[in-house]
């Protein structure tokens, strides 16, 4: 059984449209949160974290919204931005920019204790997660112990395989009364996925399309 690690429910129902019957199960786990400039760092770790929490294979997911104008702020410090600016707030400042557009991207972390072989979707083997451990400084200079440790660290990195999905758009007023989040702002081929249906909204989200991905490669997992 493959656990999707998620608090909510919706993302399960999403991932059960590309995946067989009663082949995924939800799995409520609060696992740590690195700070990232990218989404792939994010889902790996917590891709680890889960697997050794549920033994047996596991996904994360993480999710941002990318401003162009904005240097790809808020990316992965979205949810952060919602809960303390909030989504106005986040249109009033994108609407005085030249460039406002945007892209609604995933990351999916798959971890099953495995190695994987070579694809062109890409694989975290943990390298950035045991400099990450090591923190910053020579950590010969804590002592053995503090070397030791990093060593295991190093040593537990399991990889993660990563599956990318990306929509594009712009940021507009809010409109719609539907989604959650972001959904209000921004707009994909005129509509914003606010005034999107769930079965519409699914079919392009970055969520769906990275599961696409996703599914295709477990059915031969």
């Amino acid at each position: 059984m493959l656990r999707y690690v998620t608090t909510n429910p919706g993302k399960v129902r999403e991932a059960e449209c590309y995946l067989p019957d009663g082949s995924v199960d939800q799995l409520d786990f609060d696992y740590t949160e690195i700070q990232a400039e990218e989404l792939g760092p994010i889902a790996a770790r917590g891709a680890r974290e889960a697997y050794h929490h549920a033994d047996g294979p596991v996904l994360v997911d993480d999710a941002g919204l990318f401003i162009e104008g904005l240097g790809g702020f808020p990316g992965p410090y979205s949810a952060y931005v919602e809960e303390t600016l909030g989504i106005d707030r986040v249109h009033e400042i994108a609407d005085d920019l030249d460039d406002r557009r945007a892209a609604f991207r995933c990351t999916l972390g798959y971890c099953d204790g495995d190695a994987f072989a070579a694809s062109p979707d890409p694989v975290d083997r943990g390298e950035r997660t045991a400099a990450a451990a090591a923190g910053p400084g020579d950590a010969a200079s804590a002592g053995d112990a503090t070397a030791d440790s990093d060593e295991a660290a190093a040593a537990d990195a399991l990889p993660v395989k990563l599956f990318e999905g990306y929509v594009p758009g712009r940021i507009v007023a809010p409109r719609g009364d539907g989604g959650f989040g972001y959904d209000p702002i921004f707009e994909h081929d005129g509509e914003t996925f606010a005034e999107m249906d769930t079965d519409r909204k699914n079919a392009i989200s970055h969520r769906g399309r990275a599961l696409e991905k996703f599914a295709d490669w477990y059915a031969e997992r």
